[in-house]
């Protein structure tokens, strides 16, 4: 079983991977992830610990951070407001604290400048202590509590020894200077990663607030989940719609950006459906409901969305793994640095020791790893957000770093590259019968079929307005042939309209048609008649975006499809496809994408783009699955890893362009930290910096990781 957590007031990323392996190692548990940006623990586990997993994840977290409030996902809206309250509450506090502490700090350094040191000094002391314990008590009693559970090398470890060794060698201003400029660094850090959540989430900010429901009695403004299948509601020009529904009255312009990443609005009327979270323009509609609120469109979005950081890309594993164990080493590192020098190289004066003391104190400070466990899924969540504003859904991590590694790229045909509905194409009469006849025979005989290519040809004959509609009541002995076509009598004439195999079959001589596209052969009292040619019109960006991918280093493309290979064959070379294969079956799609996957390089991505039910099977087991999202089904959308909002295959090249700089970024990030830290631990070790320099190297670089995380967002 999965089950989604909410860790309210999980602020400290170090923490959020502690978290993570103490819940990862407990029995039962197959897999976890928690996410610092989005403060989500993802949890599957053993069906045994159903009823007591939420205690077992509770003890686990607070373990390391007993503060934290951990809410399951499914009551989380219970507190929301209060948590807001409270939040607000302990930030101002967090700020009259820090604005007392500087006051007194600058005070203290006052005297410190001003007056001989020797004769003031226990006032000094008495001033900076004073200074360090409102600013930094708080770290120094949780670091305590972290000790008594045996959690030793967090931040609040670090900065405590650090400045209370300051404190004990004699360099007062130090210590509290360090507490200072550390929680003035941690207040902007903070500020900064929850504007960066805002104006992520803000994308997918698509939830409905209301529906308004129509009953007997007149209009009732309820939730969305109060709403049910059937029941009729009431959008107003300006509103969002809050379910999947059927326009049962009205006309009017949609704004689906927020689905889509498409600013031009659509317009819509009555029987044509409508998707939750698009917003209402300018006419009033009237909407039969087709699906509740768990099930539609906007609800889907947002757990896709929300729960994308439960799949980690590599990277972020390995610095979540490499974090674990670089703090205890930088940690025995310090001591040694403080302890070998003086015992080796000097003799155990005081000064010597206090020197060598005092650079591993700022070895310390230098030492925490936040820049890194922060900075990395920042990076990944601001790119799953880009992606989301262009309306491509990816749900992981993992998923938009593939595609750093795209190498084949395999497309359904129908509904994928071409639009999927069937038009005639052509209508080739034979001797003795004209276009009209010719039509208005294939009319009668399809009239009585649903199937796409019936419903094709009587669009035509529609359109072409020949004569007069289909007499239904003058049709008779309608038979459909299997594999073959069908058979109708109209007043006494045997009509035929099939394939080939149909004329052969009856003993009908005809002229076979060398048009592209599915022909349906007719024939009237054993006569031949003509040939009605019905293709899928190719999607207008189809060539655009294989042309792309190539152009981007996909090495092939490939496309599979259970259409007519000679079909196929046209379409592929109208689109400069590398191979085709036609006339396949759901099963043979799958066996074709296992022979493509061995042929590809060991690092090399397979990604399978398709949108119907059939493609569910070759969805999931691609290296990336791919759904047309707007006129996908379903399942196909369950089974696929990527969704793209608008049916437009050039959406895959803008994942590749987001999933590049999102990596691009990344590595920024991770070479900018461990850069700055190697450094400064290179020149706190010799001396040469000091702790005002290493908290620098601490939150600094935290926050300008961040920083540099958030142009994912805003670059072109």
């Amino acid at each position: 079983m999965t089950k989604v957590y909410t860790l309210k007031g999980l602020c400290c990323p170090n923490c959020a991977a502690r978290i993570e392996h103490t819940v990862s190692i407990m029995e039962g548990v197959q897999a976890v992830t928690v996410n610092a940006v989005t403060t989500i623990l993802n949890v599957e586990f053993a069906s045994h610990l159903v009823g007591r997993i939420t205690r077992l994840i509770e003890q686990a977290v607070h373990k390391h951070e007993p503060g934290i409030v951990v809410m399951d996902s499914e009551n989380k809206e219970d507190t929301s407001g209060e948590d807001e309250t409270s939040n607000d509450t302990v930030e101002k506090w967090e700020i009259i604290k820090l604005i007392v502490g500087a006051v007194i700090f600058a005070v203290g350094m006052a005297l410190d400048k001003f007056f001989m040191p020797e004769a003031y000094n226990y006032i000094k002391l008495a001033v900076f202590i004073a200074a360090y314990l409102i600013l930094g008590g708080n770290v120094v009693f949780r670091a305590l509590k972290n000790i008594a559970r045996g959690q030793v090398f967090d931040e609040n470890f670090l900065m405590s020894v650090a400045t209370i060794g300051a404190f004990a060698i004699g360099e007062y201003p130090e210590a509290a200077g360090v507490m200072l400029f550390y929680q003035i660094g941690e207040m902007f850090q903070d500020l900064a990663v929850k504007r960066s959540k805002k104006s992520i989430t803000s994308l997918m900010d698509i939830r409905p607030d209301y529906a308004n429901l129509k009953k007997d009695s007149g209009i009732e403004k309820v939730a969305p989940d109060k709403v049910s299948v059937g029941d009729i509601i009431i959008v107003k020009p300006g509103e969002k719609i809050p379910l999947d529904g059927i326009v049962t009255e009205g006309i009017s312009m949609l704004d689906t950006s927020a689905l889509t990443g498409e600013s031009v609005p659509r317009k819509t009327e009555t029987g044509n459906a409508v998707l939750s979270g698009s917003v209402n323009q300018s006419g009033m509609l009237t909407i039969e409901v087709t699906k509740i609120f768990g099930e539609s469109t906007v609800s889907k979005i947002i757990n896709l969305v929300e729960n994308a950081s439960s799949k980690k890309a590599k990277t972020e594993n390995f610095i979540t793994a490499f974090a674990r164990y670089y703090t205890p080493v930088v940690v025995i590192l310090a001591v040694l640095i403080a302890v070998l020098p003086p015992l080796i190289f000097g003799t155990p004066a005081s000064g010597a020791w206090r020197e060598w003391i005092n650079r591993s104190l700022v070895f310390l400070v230098i030492s925490c790893p936040c820049a890194l466990v922060l900075s990395i899924p920042m990076g990944f969540f601001a790119g799953i957000g880009r992606a989301a504003r262009k309306g491509i859904l990816v749900k992981g991590g993992n998923y938009l770093e593939a595609f750093n590694n795209l190498e084949t790229v395999v497309f359904d045909k129908t509904g994928t590259l071409t639009k999927g509905v069937f038009k005639v194409t052509a209508v080739e009469p034979a001797v003795g019968f004209n276009r009209d006849s010719l039509l208005e025979l294939a009319a009668n005989a399809e009239s009585c079929s649903n199937h796409p290519i019936a419903l094709s040809v009587m669009k035509e004959y529609s359109n072409q307005r020949i004569g007069n509609e289909v007499e239904r009541d003058k049709l008779s002995d309608y038979t459909e042939i299997a594999g073959h076509g069908v058979s109708v009598t109209l007043n006494g004439r045997v009509i035929l309209a099939g394939n080939q195999k149909l004329m052969v079959k009856e003993g009908i001589s005809f002229q076979e048609s060398q048009s592209v596209g599915t022909k349906v052969y007719v024939a009237s009292d054993g006569v031949f008649a003509g040939c009605v040619v019905i293709s899928d019109e190719i999607k207008p960006d189809s060539l655009n975006a294989i042309s792309s991918l190539k152009a981007k280093g996909v090495r092939k493309t490939v496309m599979l499809t259970g259409d007519n290979p000679h079909i196929a064959e046209a379409v592929a070379a109208e689109l400069k496809l590398d191979e085709v294969y036609g006339g396949l079956l759901p099963h043979e799609k799958v066996e074709k994408v296992e022979i493509l996957n061995g042929r590809k390089n060991a690092k090399g991505k397979l990604a399978f783009v398709g949108d119907g039910i059939n493609d569910a099977p070759v969805l999931a087991m691609a290296d990336i699955g791919v759904a047309m999202g707007g006129l996908g089904s379903d399942a196909a959308i369950e089974a696929a890893d990527v969704v793209l909002m608008t049916d437009e295959p050039s959406k895959l090249c803008d994942a590749v362009d987001i999933a590049r700089f999102t990596k691009k970024i990344v590595w920024q990030n991770i070479v900018f930290a461990l850069g700055v830290k190697v450094v400064f631990l290179s020149l706190g070790a010799f001396g040469i910096a000091t702790m005002w320099e290493a908290v620098f190297a601490d939150v600094g670089v935290s926050l300008l990781a961040v920083i540099n995380a958030m142009r994912i967002m805003r670059a072109r």
